[in-house]
């Protein structure tokens, strides 16, 4: 599937800036060859002499069920449904697969976690390489600044795959997925430089993380109004710090339980919704900020998260329902691990209230992201553009989706075709098979009735993937 890592990263990084330099003198409103798309075209590119802003909000172990507008009942998200009911509402989105590093590495590179480099979590933490053209660098190429708040998780410091060499311009935030558990550390690291965060020394909880990432996005935006950005706010709400919950019992680590202090519910529970209420603040706060400096409707907001919601800090995803009617969580491949709320506004471009059942998956962001900005994308991904399905225009759908998961010792694999999706366990398990269309709960195996397509799904799992020594099928003896 990969093509020469070489040749690609020649092209963005030997030709891209002669050419965009040839562009703006012949006033070429696309910036590489051959870029400019049919579903580009239909896009006013030029707004104010600039191209889109493109703003990705991604949540950490965020279920399906936990928002408002896909059925929460308990759980304030008043921001996050009022940006649906401006925009659309996708039901059929998933992420890279049910664990956070390989799936943001599927949203950053556009590939699937068959194919990309970072395929699980492991310690030490398995960077980027070298190759590994992010959605970051496709859009620095096409003249965007660039910044990621949050967490990274795809490269430590010193290694090929810090923020800083993945086409970031800005970085802010935890550069190690588990020290991410923190809500309030010590160090944060600002660009490649470690800061001390002085109210959190001595085991003092001074200054909640996600306070300061708030802050930090609203000043970027503030900063970069007049020129084209991209900025992927990489929150960790709601995650559970997980350390503080093996000590304690509870480890959805808030300042406060806002409106659910005196709930009757479980802390941990009280603890969740906050730190979901907490995080639809934030997103209110973003798009305020886009109204303030008058750039709402050239800038386009995505918010998902990046797996199912998580049983760790105490947090019983059972209380809100978290998974919605889909089964599984976090760590599964049946649905309630992966498919995740997705939701795009774009004041004049999307319409407003509406609601899609296309099928698309996190290694479309970066081919939909480059079709937005009109630049071309880096040969052999696995992404399909969405911007048609984001206009409402016809859209090419994928043959199939494929996701694998390395967890307890476990190969597991599914795939996404059509209504069919496939489940295999382990590497010495049955294949099961579920007709999404009428079981949307995955509660019938009808493997047995259609032998032709497990055969099918077989050979899907057997081909969609490529050989890694860092990730190798353990066949049972």
């Amino acid at each position: 599937m990969q093509k020469s890592a070489l040749t690609r990263r020649e092209f963005f990084y030997q030709f891209g800036s002669a050419v965009l330099a040839a562009a703006a003198a012949l006033s070429i409103p696309g910036c590489l060859p051959g870029s400019r798309s049919k579903h580009a075209a239909d896009i006013t590119l030029n707004y104010r002499g600039r191209k889109p802003n493109i703003i990705f909000i991604l949540a950490d172990d965020l279920g399906y069920g936990d928002i408002g507008c896909y059925g929460q009942k308990m759980i304030k998200t008043p921001n996050i449904d009022r940006m649906a009911a401006e925009g659309v509402r996708f039901t059929q989105a998933y992420a890279g697969t049910a664990v956070c590093a390989p799936s943001r590495c599927c949203l950053m590179t556009g590939m699937d976690n068959g194919h990309t480099t970072i395929r699980g979590n492991i310690s030490p933490a398995v960077p980027l390489k070298p190759e590994d053209i992010t959605v970051a660098e496709v859009l620095k190429s096409a003249g965007y600044k660039t910044r990621i708040i949050g967490k990274w998780g795809l490269g430590l410091e010193n290694s090929s795959g810090t923020p800083d060499k993945k086409g970031f311009d800005e970085f802010f935030g935890y550069i190690n997925q588990t020290l991410a558990h923190n809500y309030y550390p010590e160090t944060l690291w600002r660009n490649n430089e470690k800061i001390v965060i002085e109210e959190n020394l001595s085991g003092k909880k001074g200054t909640y993380s996600h306070d300061l990432f708030e802050k930090e996005a609203l000043d970027f935006i503030s900063r970069h109004k007049s020129e084209p950005f991209f900025l992927y706010l990489s929150l960790t709400l709601p995650h559970a710090n997980n350390e503080l919950g093996t000590k304690t019992g509870n480890g959805m680590e808030v300042p406060d339980y806002g409106p659910y202090a005196k709930e009757n519910w479980p802390d941990p529970a009280k603890g969740y919704a906050a730190m979901i209420t907490r995080m639809d603040d934030c997103v209110g706060k973003v798009l305020a900020e886009l109204k303030t400096r008058r750039i709402d409707d050239n800038t386009i907001v995505f918010f998902t998260g990046d797996n199912g919601a998580g049983r760790e800090g105490g947090y019983d995803p059972k209380f809100f329902n978290s998974s919605g009617p889909l089964r599984g969580i976090k760590r599964d491949l049946y649905e309630g691990g992966i498919r995740e709320p997705m939701i795009a506004r774009w004041p004049g471009h999307i319409k407003a209230g509406t609601t899609s059942d296309q099928i698309w998956a996190f290694w479309d962001f970066l081919p939909t992201a480059a079709d937005i900005a009109d630049v071309k994308v880096p040969a052999g991904i696995d992404g399909i553009s969405m911007l048609p399905a984001l206009l409402g225009k016809p859209q090419q759908d994928h043959e199939y989706l494929y996701w694998e998961l390395h967890e307890k010792g476990k190969f597991s694999q599914a795939v996404r075709m059509g209504d069919w999706k496939a489940v295999r366990l382990d590497i010495d398990k049955p294949i099961e098979l579920y007709d999404l269309k009428n079981d949307l709960g995955e509660t019938k195996n009808v493997a047995d009735q259609h032998p032709e397509i497990v055969a099918e799904m077989a050979e899907i799992m057997k081909t969609a993937r490529t050989e890694s020594p860092l990730w190798p099928i353990k066949k049972k003896p």
